[in-house]
């Protein structure tokens, strides 16, 4: 468990500094320069991320029930994480309306799979692991949203092919994880 909170607290700790030190994160970009800045955070980001795959190996091991979802909460995470990826599509794709509307749909995205899996899961490492990241997409989404208002960010409509290109990428890219992805890259099959 203590890799799978380092790695927690490296990545997560990365992706909070626009919302705990974002005056600090200013002065490293300008001491630094943009290059040397975005490479730095992919390293850290990189390494937490490294770490919280393996600490939650590690984990698996030595299992600890908390609770006991039903099936059919089980079931229902397909749903979530089939939202999520339409979300997280609609973060990549240009000019789609889902975006347009929401304008930050990858941390929501994010809240949607964490909660969804939280539901679906019952061992402490995986609400170690959903619940830090669901608790720092609710951290981030209001924030980003103020930061959007205060600075006149203005999100381009949506199109309706953009939209329509959004929901199909984001099912496939949902069906390819689903029934293959996750079984080998994760050891779980979530759809049966």
């Amino acid at each position: 468990m203590p890799v799978l909170i380092l790695g927690l607290v490296l990545f997560l700790g990365m992706h909070s500094l626009r919302i705990f030190a974002d005056d600090w994160r200013a002065k490293q970009i300008a001491r630094l320069g943009p290059t040397r800045w975005k490479g730095l955070y992919a390293l850290i980001s990189l390494v937490g991320f490294v770490l919280i795959c393996w600490g939650f190996g590690l984990a698996r091991h030595t299992p600890v029930l908390l609770y006991s979802p039903p099936l059919w909460l089980m079931r229902l995470n397909a749903l979530f994480t089939l939202v999520a990826f339409v979300l997280l599509a609609a973060a990549r794709v240009p000019r789609n309306g889902i975006k347009a509307r929401l304008h930050h749909p990858q941390v929501l995205a994010v809240k949607t799979w964490a909660f969804g899996h939280l539901l679906a899961t019952g061992m402490l490492h995986d609400v170690v692991l959903f619940g830090a990241f669901l608790l720092w997409a609710v951290a981030l989404f209001a924030p980003s949203r103020r930061r959007d208002r205060r600075e006149g960010t203005v999100y381009p409509p949506g199109t309706l092919k953009g939209t329509a290109l959004t929901v199909v990428v984001g099912v496939v890219a949902w069906a390819a994880f689903a029934f293959w992805l996750h079984a080998l890259l994760i050891g779980a099959k979530p759809v049966m």
